[in-house]
């Protein structure tokens, strides 16, 4: 069957089940479940009320459960079994993990890019939004330093090899540093600063992120505020640090924990630019180690990722609440 003739019959089977359920469901309810007739009309019209807003959530609800929790319930139970998935081995797959250097290895790293790329993305968009709201070709300047947000992890990987590729007539450090008299190294292989280098790339696309939310919410700040400061006196950093900056730190906040939550689940850098060799190995590249020799173990992974993101994704959740307070 044609890939067009596929996506059309999706797309009517799609939006005709839709329209579908949400008819006949309302025609069950008020025609046939608690019709509207008789001494208990009222009653009824409360009931089918009540009820209805449940039966339009019910097909969310049952994709999220099928194609959300029971993922995670059973992988949950999946790890706590052996290699071959017969034998219940309890904890011991995370006994064995925690034990495991590598592993420790690759949980701290995976702290080291939680603790700098949000922090440094954050606060680069905020840099960038602040400074070219004040430029005329401010949105030009915006549009080039979105661009990567356009680029595939793995394609921003690749065009990062240049830069870092130990023959200086490719990369571009080498080249610089040749040019000097040093002799080339392999940026990728220096131990501990190549964590660096790798996080580089994802700030570098994540920024025009971080840009373009923040520079809505500095809009957004009320000009008379700003005028009220400048009126008392003060100047452009104070107008920006105790003016500006705590009336959108939700929005930071905001910011802040959405590129954490995203960090804690890069793979496609890590396992492009050096496959989790010379230190860099992370928690998703560590998990795909043990994915097709030792089930368990990985679930086990997959497991302690989803508990670290938990904490994030529930503080993300509570400060967007109070923002729509």
């Amino acid at each position: 069957m044609s890939p067009v003739l596929q996506g059309i019959i999706t797309i009517v089977v799609g939006v005709g089940g839709c329209v579908g359920y949400f008819y006949f469901a309302n025609l069950f309810l008020d025609k046939v479940l608690f019709p509207a007739k008789g001494t208990n009309a009222g009653r009824n019209i409360n009931r089918a009320n009540m009820i209805r807003p449940w039966v339009f959530l019910f097909p969310a609800i049952f994709a999220l459960g099928l194609y959300l929790m029971y993922p995670v319930v059973g992988s949950f139970f999946r790890s706590m079994y052996d290699r071959a998935g017969t034998e219940f081995v309890g904890a011991g797959n995370y006994v064995r993990l925690f034990n495991n250097p590598d592993f420790r290895q690759a949980f701290l790293n995976n702290i080291l890019w939680a603790l700098v790329v949000p922090a440094v993305t954050t606060f680069m968009g905020l840099l960038i939004a602040q400074l070219t709201d004040r430029l005329k070709w401010g949105n030009i300047a915006k549009s080039i330093i979105f661009m990567p947000m356009a680029i595939s992890f793995v394609g921003a990987s690749l065009i990062w090899k240049f830069v870092y590729a130990q023959d200086p007539d490719l990369g571009i450090i080498n080249a610089i540093a040749t040019s000097f008299g040093a002799d080339p190294v392999d940026p990728l292989q220096i131990p501990f600063w190549n964590n660096f280098l790798l996080m580089v790339i994802l700030i570098w696309i994540q920024t025009g992120f971080s840009m373009v939310i923040l520079s809505a919410a500095l809009r957004g700040v009320p000009e008379e505020t700003i005028e009220a400061a400048i009126i008392d006196g003060a100047n452009p950093f104070q107008v920006f640090f105790k003016i500006k900056v705590p009336q959108i730190i939700g929005t930071i906040v905001v910011v802040w924990t959405t590129i954490t939550i995203l960090v804690l689940k890069v793979f496609d850098i890590v396992y492009t630019m050096t496959g989790g060799n010379y230190g860099t190995e992370i928690l998703p590249s560590f998990m795909m180690d043990f994915m097709f020799r030792d089930d368990g173990q990985a679930t086990a992974v997959a497991f302690v990722i989803m508990l670290v993101v938990l904490p994030v994704m529930i503080w993300n959740i509570v400060q967007a609440r109070k923002e729509m307070r």
